[in-house]
């Protein structure tokens, strides 16, 4: 299968190569940047020097002609507007952007971007591969989740399906790692600035709350409202997201770990930590897991679970390959058998 990567300069994207050069069944046909088009692979990203491929421009007529689906890892606004063209013209694409996760209103309040055409916002299939996999088999274009999402929601769906978790608020700190900001230069992401510090950014207005919120309740089959607080930790990648709620009377520990055992019994990229261990970004770091921890709180009736994810694999260029697994009928864990990078 021929791909492309439309915004090949990134983190992400830079991780998707990785992948895909390793994928048994893939051939990585072109790589597309706006911006840097001319270079050579190896001048961008070093470390993939040994792959001898120019970056070039976007031309939708000859790209549609030259390949047989898209991964696109462009900046808010811009694959709503080229990745219906390609789809019409029968290449399957994948976006890694925001622009097809939300209705036409919310993302317009949320990204500030006009949204796409409303045709696709319905068809487009959001990819969090383990609870949505039999829609995205079906897919012609599916939208990749955010990172916070993804980690978020693997934890909190098995409980909110299972009636684990009472009405009331759901509180998530999310951790991430200075690359989630892209590598774009920004002073908030200089290491004079991150090193040795800790910060909250964005608080009660990242476009990853309603995200959460309409698949948590679009998923999980209740409507939920959730304060999300994301912070910059001082290191390259990895995500952790801790999740407060309060939980039904009646549930125990071990009791909760069941619901997640079960709901994840068949999923050869969730983790359930022993009991007693709590997960760390640097056990899936380089790797497609998620490591997920949880315990009932029985003194002040809440649950908290955590889950941690390579905030550049499982919460982008991994779990992309994972729905293109999924859209192909291939094994879901082809080129993704990558073990973890330690120390």
């Amino acid at each position: 299968m021929r791909v492309a990567v439309i915004g090949a300069t990134g983190y992400g994207s830079a991780e998707l190569i990785r992948i895909l050069e390793n994928h048994p069944y893939v051939e990585l046909e072109t790589l597309i940047s706006s911006s840097q088009a001319g270079e050579e692979l190896g001048s961008v990203f070093p470390h993939l020097s040994q792959r001898e491929l120019s970056l070039e421009e976007l031309d939708l007529d000859q790209l549609a002609e030259r390949v047989d689906g898209v991964f696109s890892a462009t900046p808010a606004g811009v694959s709503g507007e080229l990745l219906p063209e390609l789809v019409e013209r029968g290449v399957i694409a994948i976006d890694l952007a925001g622009d097809f996760r939300l209705e036409a209103a919310d993302y317009q309040t949320w990204y500030s971007k006009e949204p796409a055409p409303s045709k696709w916002l319905s068809e487009a299939v959001y990819g969090l591969s383990e609870w949505t996999a039999d829609q995205v088999k079906k897919a012609r274009l599916v939208t990749n989740p955010g990172c916070y999402p993804t980690a978020t929601l693997l934890a909190l769906l098995p409980l909110v399906r299972a009636g684990v978790i009472a009405k009331g608020p759901v509180m998530i700190d999310g951790k991430s790692g200075v690359s989630g900001a892209g590598r774009g230069l920004k002073q908030s992401s200089l290491f004079c600035e991150v090193e040795g510090n800790l910060f909250p950014y964005k608080v009660a207005e990242h476009q990853h709350t309603p995200e959460i919120e309409r698949y948590l309740s679009m998923i999980g089959g209740d409507p939920r409202t959730v304060t999300f607080t994301p912070q910059i930790v001082p290191m390259s990648r990895g995500i952790l997201t801790t999740i407060y709620a309060p939980v039904e009377s009646g549930w125990r520990t071990d009791q909760v770990r069941e619901v997640i055992e079960r709901a994840y019994r068949e999923k050869p990229f969730i983790r359930l930590c022993e009991s007693g261990r709590w997960p760390r970004t640097k056990d899936v770091a380089g790797s497609n897991f998620c490591d997920l921890q949880v315990k009932v709180d029985e003194r002040t009736g809440m649950v908290i679970a955590a889950a941690v994810i390579d905030n550049l694999m499982k919460g982008a260029a991994g779990q992309a390959v994972q729905n293109l697994n999924l859209m192909m009928e291939w094994p879901e864990s082809t080129g993704l058998s990558m073990l973890p990078v330690y120390p």
